[in-house]
């Protein structure tokens, strides 16, 4: 009886550890992916400033303040009155965790890849692509499944219930 449950007991892991049904879930999170030639092509002006949601790090150049939107992009904001702080634009930039800038180009993650972007003509100017590491969630996991010519550029909260939060 106990070599029959045994038995049952690792053929049910077995099972379940060969299924190639990838995990969608990593703790709190679940990945979002996009394609290459999607990512290649995400780097650009927004059509007007957005409002922030998970600001991360900080640049200063000159009168504009560079701030980061976790996995989104990067908000200018005209710093030319300190006492009044103006949005001026938003860069998309998916995957973006961190930003330096240096005369007119900024540099920037784009997910994998390590890009210089021009702030006067709005193109990138150049891309190294798998640069970086993917971005791990924000409680540090890893995703090691993605599928087949997706590039992993963010993740996105979910609560017990299931349902999505902008917590990425």
């Amino acid at each position: 009886m106990k070599r029959l449950l045994l038995f049952t007991v690792l053929a049910a892991v077995w099972l379940l550890a060969s299924s190639d049904v990838a995990p969608d879930r990593y703790g709190d999170y679940v990945p979002l992916f996009m394609e290459r030639a999607e990512l290649e092509r995400s780097v650009k002006y927004a059509a007007e400033p957005r409002g922030m949601i998970d600001p991360g790090k900080i640049w200063i150049a000159g009168d504009d303040i560079f701030i980061v939107e976790r996995y989104r992009g990067i908000h200018i904001i005209d710093n030319s009155d300190p006492r009044n702080p103006t949005p001026k634009s938003f860069i998309v930039a998916p995957g973006c965790m961190d930003v330096a800038v240096k005369n007119d180009i900024l540099y920037l993650d784009n997910a994998v890849d390590f890009v210089a972007f021009n702030l006067v003509t709005g193109v990138v100017t150049r891309r190294i692509k798998n640069f970086f590491p993917e971005p791990a969630s924000p409680t540090g996991e890893r995703y090691y499944d993605q599928p087949h010519g997706m590039i992993l550029v963010g993740w996105r909260g979910v609560t017990d219930n299931g349902n999505y939060y902008e917590g990425y």
